[in-house]
C-alpha cells in the first residue's frame, strides 16, 4: 500500500501528514458534461424558460458551495481556504453542457479534489433543476484537466 498516500504501512486509512511541505501557489481545473436532451438545453440557455429559474447560475453557485466543503464530505481531504473558485459553462453542441471549474489555493496540499468536487456539484445541480422535464440526463466524463503547484509539478491532461 506504499504508492497509496492515504493509507499506512499496515493499510489502515490516514490523513496524509502535509506539516513539512512547502507553502505554495496552487491551481487545479476539472472539466465535466451534462447530455441532455436538445430542447432541454434551449431552454437552459434562454434562461427565463424553467419556472426554477437560470439553471447555469444556481449551477455555479452550487459549484463554488461545493469546492469550500469538500473536507466535508470526502473524508481525508485537508480542509482549505481557497484563494478562488471559478466555474464556466460552454455548449459543444446542441445537447451538451460543458463544466470547467478552476480552483486556486496557496496552500500545502493542491485543490485537484476540490476542482472535481466543484464540476460534480454543478452537474448533479443542472440535472436537479431539469429532471422534471428531462428524466434521460447524464453526467459524463469529470476529469482532472490539468494542475500545477506543490512537488508533484506540472499536469495537463492530453484530450
Amino acid at each position: 500500500m506504499n504508492d497509496l498516500t492515504h493509507f499506512d504501512d499496515s493499510g489502515a486509512s490516514r490523513m496524509v501528514d502535509v506539516g513539512e511541505k512547502a507553502v505554495t501557489a496552487r491551481m487545479a481545473r476539472a472539466a465535466g458534461r451534462v447530455r441532455m436532451e436538445a430542447e432541454t438545453l434551449r431552454r437552459i440557455r434562454a434562461k427565463d424558460q424553467l419556472r426554477k429559474g437560470d439553471v447555469l447560475e444556481v449551477a455555479r453557485l452550487a459549484g463554488i458551495m461545493a469546492a469550500k466543503r469538500t473536507a466535508d464530505i470526502i473524508p481525508l481531504c485537508h480542509p482549505l481556504s481557497l484563494d478562488s473558485v471559478d466555474l464556466t459553462f460552454s455548449f459543444p453542441d446542441e445537447e451538451t453542457v460543458e463544466i470547467e471549474a478552476m480552483v486556486k489555493v496557496t496552500a500545502r496540499t493542491g485543490v485537484e479534489m476540490e476542482a472535481l468536487t466543484a464540476v460534480t456539484a454543478a452537474a448533479l445541480t443542472i440535472y436537479d433543476m431539469c429532471k422534471a422535464i428531462d428524466r434521460a440526463m447524464t453526467m459524463e466524463s469529470v476529469r482532472l484537466v490539468e494542475k500545477s503547484g506543490g512537488r508533484s509539478g506540472h499536469f495537463r491532461r492530453d484530450e
